[in-house]
């Protein structure tokens, strides 16, 4: 590193003071560190070439929309507003002025090219992105000295209902220009553009914003005697022997999947057989401002005897708590004395994220095995099972479900999964004794077309709660809706309503 660079990064050090919450500061000197170990050049910003541009997403339209009406209040003003992907390469670029366009053209900051941290070092959208939180950058705290010309804010935007990281809105101007309203300006279109893609998925409601969170597993709940150990299927118990062996084995292990697929459930389960004797944490990554006061609650536990953790949705931290992370689990190793059979020590300890790719370094480096765990609707067998759990949970005793609910659970996609199914289930129970098609969802029944309209919803709601009440025929329904028998065959066509004979 350059010595301007030592002295810069010795500054930021400086203003990063153990044991207080993470600053901008800090969150800089991390970057920069991170910016050196990936190779980047302090000198010139040198970021990858992607080719072609995915523009047919949800996020890409919404988030185009959003920067063109902002672009047309903006026109005359020296900024370039962009959107980005999750991997930081950059999708459109809007200014209109033209002196900034050629400057940013000879940085390569345009459509085509991927500023991410690992690619061009230090810089607004790649720390936004990298952080998963709003950032600023101003034109010195930049890595690469090409890039200091400029002043960058950027906000990661994150999809509604998955809470998956889409990618970013960026905004980039003259290093001498006033940067007080740019990251406002940023998080103003990155919030425009979540509502945006909100109101265009179809009526899916909004994903609530990770909470976090550390609680002890208990050991009734993922013992066989709940029920749901012994009664589910083969690609659960398969899942479950692979971590478990590899746990017993010393080995850190990932469990990846769609969320809502009982990812830490499996682990937990995998855990008590691996070790028995050991007390299970399990720690859920909070929203990046509550990282740090996470971490102090719960990673002093890695270093106690006989301690099994699960951090769940690893791939929601941002990069610098990856790091503290990595630190704080090495310091934990080192404290730990050897087995009494004279074996090196080791954490026990497994996470749970969407793939491996998505789990930050250098926390992806220490993971040894990975187990797959498959979605609801590719292991059909395990939901009436888990159903009968939840069902047995809420009311503390068995609840029946008729042939007919259990052929609408069964014929269901579960795109929320086991959390969906269990929502379902409980509310359910709360209001009958024997599940019947009447006390679903009409959803599950009939699944809302690409373009369902609020008036077309109700109508399909009404028709399903009419043919779902038992001994009513289709000719009954449509005498009670004011419908002819034709009217309703073809209105449950093309509202997909699909009833269990």
């Amino acid at each position: 590193m350059a010595p301007n660079q030592d002295e810069r990064l010795a500054r930021l050090a400086r203003e990063a003071q153990p044991g207080q919450i993470m600053t901008a500061a800090k969150r800089l000197l991390a970057s920069w560190q991170r910016s050196e170990e990936y190779g980047v050049s302090a000198e010139t910003a040198e970021p990858a070439w992607a080719g072609n541009i995915e523009s047919d997403s949800l996020f890409f339209q919404c988030g185009r929309e959003v920067l063109t009406g902002l672009h047309s209040t903006l026109a005359n003003e020296p900024l370039s507003l962009m959107l980005t992907d999750a991997d930081g390469l950059v999708l459109n670029r809007f200014s209109g002025d033209t002196s900034l366009l050629r400057a940013l053209d000879k940085v390569y900051l345009a459509p085509g090219f991927a500023f991410s941290e690992r690619d061009a070092g230090t810089n607004g959208l790649g720390l936004a992105l990298a952080d998963r939180t709003p950032t600023l950058v101003r034109a010195e705290e930049h890595y690469s000295a090409s890039l200091r010309t400029y002043t960058c804010a950027a906000v990661p935007v994150l999809d509604p209902v998955t809470g998956r990281l889409e990618g970013s809105v960026n905004i980039t101007t003259w290093s001498k220009s006033s940067p007080e309203l740019l990251l406002a300006l940023a998080q103003s279109a990155a919030s425009n553009t979540s509502t945006l893609m909100l109101a265009r998925s179809q009526g899916r409601s909004r994903k609530p914003a990770p909470r976090g969170g550390v609680f002890r597993v208990q050991r009734g709940r993922f013992e066989p005697g709940s029920g749901t150990l012994r009664a589910m299927s083969s690609v659960w118990t398969d899942a479950l022997d692979q971590a478990t062996r590899a746990l017993a084995a010393g080995r850190v292990v990932a469990a990846v999947g769609e969320p809502g697929t009982g990812r830490a459930t499996l682990l937990g389960q995998a855990l008590r057989q691996a070790h028995p004797r050991s007390r299970i944490l399990c720690a859920a990554a909070p929203a990046p401002e509550d990282v740090e006061a996470w971490l102090s609650l719960w990673t002093p536990e890695l270093a106690k005897p006989e301690t099994a953790v699960i951090v769940e949705n690893v791939d929601a931290l941002p990069a610098w708590g990856a790091q503290a992370l990595h630190e704080r689990a090495t310091a934990a190793l080192r404290s730990l004395r050897p087995a009494s059979d004279g074996s090196p020590p080791a954490l026990v300890w497994a996470v749970t994220s969407d793939d491996l790719a998505a789990i930050p370094q250098p926390l992806g480096a220490m993971v040894d095995t990975v187990v797959s765990v498959p979605s609801l609707r590719e292991r059909s067998g395990d939901i009436m099972p888990l159903a009968r759990y939840a069902a047995r949970q809420t009311r503390l005793r068995e609840v029946d479900v008729s042939s007919a609910a259990e052929r609408v659970l069964t014929g269901y996609d579960w795109p929320g999964n086991i959390d969906e199914l269990f929502r379902v289930i409980h509310a359910a129970s709360l209001r009958t004794e024997t599940i019947d098609v009447q006390h679903l969802p009409p959803a599950l029944a009939g699944p809302p077309g690409p373009h369902l309209t609020r008036i077309e919803s109700f109508e399909r709601d009404e028709i399903v709660r009419c043919l779902s009440r038992p001994g009513i025929t289709v000719g009954m329904a449509a005498d009670e809706l004011g419908l002819s028998r034709a009217t309703i065959y073809r209105r449950m066509a093309r509202l997909g309503i699909v009833l269990p004979r």
